[in-house]
């Protein structure tokens, strides 16, 4: 993803006081012909004539999202991952274009033939901000946690999904930690550099003692990044400031000692156009979440465009194999063929996204297109399908079978710009067929209530994966893991064994061309055989900025980085 163009570049307007405090919206005209976008890649923006990096200054950025959180263990949503990453380091970093996994806190590494002990050598010259060390004793504790949990301090146990089977990790001396587990689990070396959701950064010993209640004062949230937190206001904004003495930057980044910048405000602004209207009158620098209908705007007056598509999974719909009528495969099917790919390619989706041809984005390893078979729009065999199951059409257009209509009930996420347009796109064509997909869209905090339902009230859950590994299908659709699908004995003509032995095959081997057969088999099984995911569309991370912000990094799984980030205006 580092093919790099020349972005549009005008004088951008001189930063003023925040006028979203007072509901300012600015509209701005779509008109005219196409614009350049930078696709960024493992250094971010690197246009021509960026000049020598300056120290300090502030970064204003904006955010849909709010951090409900300090805790980047616990953090689910892009903000909480995005600022815990600038907070915390990792083991490992991934290479963003080729995936290989390259050395961070840990200098080099080594694992067993069966995949199931990881031994890592760790820099000696790492500190937390509290200037206690980084060793092997703080890895174990992190791990420890972080897969376990601690009822006692009200802590969850959110690693357990991504490092399942973890038994321990040992110490022989200061700086060797050795992690083990109880059976195969290749994905753990890019898991030792995931920076998603629930992420692994490591925390310092104090922090990890304290409770979850404890750990909402930001102060006491240590980690070892090139930031440190200065305060955080939920659902108003978290302010980081430059950590002192930092000089252990990944070395695939090339950047030396602390991060350029002073400080970084995250604002957070929910509404589209007043986070366009906050960057166009220059109460901030950048802005995170741009608005489609924004984006040739924006560069047309001089900002800059930059984006990377998220590695893991499509914006899929999961559909409930045990719930009427998702649990007909013939209902999965008429889905997966009964909305228009190009109709929204035109209408809804920008250059900075593009519609999905698999469950797996195309950046992972592994992954296969069925854009010519089960992923096509084809509305005729879609209606075959569903005649030949016994759905026949009620007065009203929606299909009926034994006296129950073919009502869909939909959850999803409201946080990424694309979605609802999307899914209202696709309601439309499916209710051309008799299908009645009822939408309920809504932000993190409500999806994540009604996702505790989900299994008995929802037929799809929309949602994404990020993971730059096609162990993600394994961690988001195994029933042993994230169970996806809903997938149990009364999930009818599937065979729920040889789902967990397919996806399983992806933790016994780093050989690549084996987990590239295994990524295929695992697809063919989810998309084709038993229909248990209707990919929508790959999601991206689309900023816009001032074009006297430079450095912004984008890393395998499309977060942020500031480490390496400046303003040329020094302020």
């Amino acid at each position: 993803m580092s093919d790099l163009h020349t972005s549009i570049e005008r004088a951008a307007p001189r930063r003023k006081k925040r006028p979203w405090a007072v509901g300012v919206v600015v509209l701005l005209l779509v008109a005219g012909s196409g614009f350049a976008l930078t696709r960024g890649g493992d250094f971010g923006d690197t246009a021509a004539g960026d000049g020598t990096p300056v120290r300090g200054g502030t970064l204003e950025f904006a955010l849909i999202d709010y951090q409900r959180t300090p805790d980047p263990h616990w953090g689910t949503n892009y903000a909480e991952s995005l600022i815990g990453n600038n907070v915390t380091d990792k083991l490992t970093w991934q290479d963003p274009d080729t995936g290989e996994i390259t050395p961070w806190l840990a200098e080099s590494w080594e694992h067993n033939e069966e995949l199931t002990e990881f031994t890592f050598h760790l820099r000696k010259d790492v500190t937390f901000s509290d200037g206690t060390p980084f060793n092997a004793e703080v890895v174990k504790a992190n791990f420890d946690q972080y897969v376990r949990g601690d009822e006692k301090l009200g802590i969850s146990p959110n690693g357990a999904q991504l490092l399942p089977g973890y038994i321990e990790t040992l110490t022989p001396d200061e700086y060797t930690a050795v992690v083990r587990f109880e059976k195969p689990l290749a994905s753990f070396l890019q898991a030792s550099s995931f920076t998603a959701n629930a992420q692994p950064g490591f925390l310092s010993l104090s922090t990890l003692r304290l409770s979850a209640e404890e750990r909402t004062d930001p102060t006491k949230v240590i980690g070892t990044g090139p930031f440190v937190y200065e305060s955080w206001e939920p659902q108003v904004r978290t302010v980081l400031v430059k950590r002192k003495g930092y000089n252990w930057s990944p070395p695939a980044l090339k950047h030396k000692g602390e991060a350029y910048l002073d400080r970084i405000v995250f604002n957070t602004i929910p509404e589209s156009s007043v986070r366009t209207g906050s960057l166009v009158s220059g109460a901030i620098d950048a802005t995170l979440d741009v608005g489609t209908t924004d984006e040739k705007a924006l560069a047309d007056q001089g900002f800059k465009i930059i984006y990377r598509g998220v590695s893991g999974t499509a914006i899929y719909f999961n559909f409930n194999s045990q719930l009427f009528p998702t649990d007909d495969i013939a209902v999965r099917r008429a889905i997966q063929l009964g909305w228009d790919r190009e109709a929204i390619e035109k209408t809804v989706l920008t250059g900075s996204y593009s519609i999905a041809t698999s469950v797996l984005a195309p950046s992972v390893p592994g992954y296969a297109d069925y854009s010519g078979s089960v992923l096509r729009y084809d509305p005729e065999k879609a209606e075959r399908i569903l005649e030949e199951a016994g759905w026949r059409r009620g007065p009203d257009g929606i299909r009926v079978k034994d006296g129950r209509k073919l009502v869909v009930k939909l959850l999803g996420i409201s946080n990424l710009v694309v979605n609802k347009p999307a899914y209202e796109s696709i309601q439309q064509d499916l209710k051309r067929i008799g299908i009645d997909l009822q939408l309920t869209v809504v932000p993190i905090p409500d999806y994540a209530a009604n996702l505790t339902k989900a299994e008995t009230d929802w037929n799809i859950v929309a949602a994404n994966r990020s993971r730059n590994d096609p162990g993600v299908l394994n961690l988001q659709y195994s029933p042993l893991l994230g169970n996806g699908a809903y997938l149990s004995e009364d999930s009818p003509g599937i065979d729920v064994d040889e789902v967990t032995q397919t996806l399983g095959k992806l933790e016994l081997t780093l050989d690549p061309a084996a987990r590239e057969r295994y990524a295929r088999e695992a697809q063919d099984l989810l998309l084709d055989k038993y229909a248990l995911v209707n990919p929508v569309y790959n999601p991206s991370q689309v900023i816009a900025h001032a074009d006297y912000v430079h450095g912004i990094v984008f890393d395998a799984q499309s977060r942020n980085h500031f480490v390496a980030t400046w303003k040329s205006n020094g302020r």
